[in-house]
């Protein structure tokens, strides 16, 4: 099981899993609001996967 960022609750990764994401990278090109509409993803996952996916990109300049 790939490791989300710490936020990401149970429901959300599975949410996660079910639409085919298993990795944090795969997110870079989604649309937050797209994931906002999968069931069992709240506000909370989604401020910790924006905060990760920012931080990595921080990273990679």
């Amino acid at each position: 099981m790939t490791e989300w960022p710490k936020g990401v609750a149970k429901p959300a990764i599975r949410a996660l899993h079910a639409a085919g994401y298993t990795e944090l990278k795969q997110l870079e090109r989604v649309e937050l609001s797209t994931l906002a509409h999968l069931h069992g993803m709240g506000p909370k996952a989604l401020a910790a996967i924006e905060a990760a996916l920012k931080e990595s990109r921080e990273l990679r300049e």
